[in-house]
């Protein structure tokens, strides 16, 4: 183990999660990854930020290699399997991820936050385009719950797709509102207003 404390990621923990099922090779955890449908929630389409994190975890001691292989199909495979101390961190930050609201900073209330630079018109088209995409994402992951469903899949392993399809829904609904009330006039502060808001002295 490294003398400072290993750093946790989404596809950090879903990789020690999946190598507490079996041993596996890079390629495997990708595969695996997509067949569970858990590329929603963990970035897998770039092979080099996994091959990243699995050489971050094994210069940690949470994973090990178990066996280097080799045959006419593919060419050398490295074999890993979880540590006891993979084990005892996967599960620090299992319960560290699902107990602690962490502050993140995404993009879509980043831009919210200056989208006084717009005119009414145009925050009400842009949000519009953004109320058709999420519904299309909404098709989508009710689409892979029902296949997910009938693939058998026990709830307790779809709770991810669930999360996300409830979410999107909520804010499909949240921007549903918003255009409707920008479009008739009920969100909106004149310039005035803000050059106002804009010269008040700051608090110390």
């Amino acid at each position: 183990m490294t003398a400072s404390a290993p750093r946790s990621s989404p596809l950090a923990l879903t990789v020690l999660a999946l190598l507490h099922y079996k041993p596996l090779h890079p390629y495997g955890i990708q595969r695996l990854v997509k067949d569970w449908g858990k590329e929603q929630v963990v970035n897998v389409r770039q092979r080099a930020s996994l091959y990243r994190t699995i050489e971050r975890l094994h210069g940690d001691g949470l994973i090990a290699v178990l066996e280097t292989g080799r045959d006419q199909q593919y060419p050398e495979r490295t074999v890993y399997e979880v540590t006891d101390a993979g084990r005892e961190i996967a599960r620090a930050w299992l319960e560290e991820m699902l107990s602690a609201p962490k502050q993140e900073f995404p993009e879509f209330p980043a831009a919210l936050s200056n989208l006084l630079l717009l005119t009414p018109e145009e925050m009400a088209d842009v949000l519009q385009r953004r109320a058709d995409a999420l519904a299309a994402q909404l098709d989508g992951l009710e689409a892979a719950m029902t296949a997910e469903a009938e693939r058998g899949l026990p709830r307790i392993t779809r709770l991810e797709t669930e999360y996300l399809r409830a979410v999107t829904a909520a804010e499909l609904e949240w921007v549903r509102t918003v255009v409707e009330d920008l479009r008739a006039g009920r969100l909106s502060a004149s310039q005035e207003q803000l050059e106002a808001l804009a010269s008040e002295p700051t608090q110390p």
